[in-house]
């Protein structure tokens, strides 16, 4: 009877890949406004008048949230996370037919709950504890929270267990890793994305605007210049729009890098201070943010006429950001073509005409977002003074002392403090 069983549910296994069913393809959302405008181009010209009238919009629209301060761009985050959330899962439902799984909707919406409580709790029992001293009741979730989240989580998890049916065994746990996985993708990325801001507007901005403009420029070489393929997987992509992106995209960051270097607001690491009740940017700026003369090369010297020039060190740090935008971003970009071609679908969703669905616009972000919060733990933040404070202050106070000593014997035999002499 085994072979019988195996047989009736290996189905989704031995499903070769031209199995897949196919999916319904999505609306065409453009306005009528637009589609009546551009009625007399070719299908080539029109895709381009949308795509670039609805990049200038959202462009603008996020220089407005820029203007609205920190505290929106994490609103926008989150959004954008959730969006992203939805969509793959919506892929997962449709690919596995699987609406009549029990709870599966709610499971799903149950543990991106749970991840994301998880991690903006640690975001703000890191940079809010001058405001979480001050509550008492949120003192207790604090103190406890990695408890808490792992509690809502088995909730979750037993939840998963008990909802298992016995025809849909398999599908049930394909949906389960489609759920994690997908997870993993959107609320962690999106976390480090918040992370990235509190180190200061510019490791969120310069990254940011550095994928977007290489999907900018590397679209329109593509489309005047492109004639090479570049990769099978997206068949649009050109070599010509890859190198013309990838020098377009440095040039942008190091500028970029210089304009936004200049100034405070961007500059500063987002503080939440207790006595205004609100985030301020204000500090003295790093040196990362102070003018340095550096030398030139020889055979820049005898271009330029001269021997020095005055830079942001930041805008050396952001050539290595425009060039991992420019040269490994796109592979984000190929990551999802790939499994946008194992699904059979043409964009994740149609939230936006003539660019497909959110997460289309934000696949190379994500790798983009790791990458810069690696690169800030790795050469930039050295270990952070309030943290450590921060834990000394909860210590008992024999233990205050202890440390204290051990502190003074140390600065003293470095020569830093002065020896107390004992009368």
């Amino acid at each position: 009877g085994s072979y019988y069983i195996d047989d009736r549910y290996g189905d989704l296994d031995s499903r070769a890949d031209s199995d897949i069913p196919e999916i319904p393809p999505s609306l065409d959302r453009t306005p009528e406004i637009l589609k009546k405008a551009l009625s007399g181009l070719s299908s080539r010209w029109k895709n381009w008048w949308i795509r670039g009238i609805l990049t200038l919009t959202m462009i603008s629209m996020f220089f407005l949230i820029i203007y609205m301060g920190s505290f929106m761009l994490m609103l926008l985050v989150l959004g954008i996370q959730v969006k992203c959330f939805h969509e793959i899962i919506t892929i997962g439902y449709r690919v596995y037919h699987s609406y009549d799984l029990p709870w599966f909707r709610t499971l799903s919406w149950y543990f991106l709950l749970c991840v994301n409580y998880f991690f903006y709790g640690e975001t703000v029992a890191d940079y809010f504890a001058t405001f979480v001293q001050r509550e008492e009741q949120l003192q207790f979730l604090i103190r406890y929270h990695r408890f808490i989240s792992f509690a809502l989580y088995l909730a979750g998890f037993c939840m998963f267990v008990l909802s298992l049916v016995k025809k849909h065994y398999r599908l049930q746990f394909y949906m389960f890793a489609w759920t994690h996985v997908t997870l993993l993708i959107t609320v962690t990325q999106s976390h480090l994305v918040i992370q990235n801001l509190f180190e200061g507007m510019i490791w969120f901005l310069v990254p940011i605007s550095s994928v977007i403009c290489n999907d900018i420029t590397a679209y329109l070489f593509g489309f005047f210049f492109g004639r090479t393929p570049l990769i099978k997987l997206s068949p649009k992509k050109t070599w010509e729009g890859f190198i013309g992106g990838f020098f377009s995209t440095v040039v942008f960051g190091f500028i970029a890098a210089y304009v936004l270097s200049k100034y405070q607001y961007f500059v500063c690491p987002v503080e939440y201070r207790s006595d205004v009740n609100s985030f301020v940017t204000e500090c003295e700026p790093t040196e990362l943010f102070q003018l340095q003369s550096y030398s030139l090369p020889p055979f820049l010297q005898a271009v330029l006429r001269q021997e020095t020039v005055s830079l942001y060190p930041f805008q050396i740090h952001s050539i290595a950001l425009s060039t991992f935008a420019s040269l490994i971003g796109p592979f984000g970009g190929f990551f999802a073509s790939g499994f946008k071609r194992a699904f059979k679908i043409k964009d994740f969703a149609n939230t936006i005409p003539g660019h497909g669905g959110i997460m289309d616009r934000f696949d190379c972000q994500y790798l983009m977002a790791t990458f810069v919060h690696v690169y800030i733990t790795s050469f930039i933040r050295g270990p952070n003074p309030s943290k450590v404070l921060q834990q000394l202050l909860v210590l008992q106070p024999e233990q205050q002392l202890n440390i204290y000593k051990t502190l003074k014997t140390h600065l003293i035999e470095k020569g830093i403090l002065q020896p107390t002499l004992k009368v």
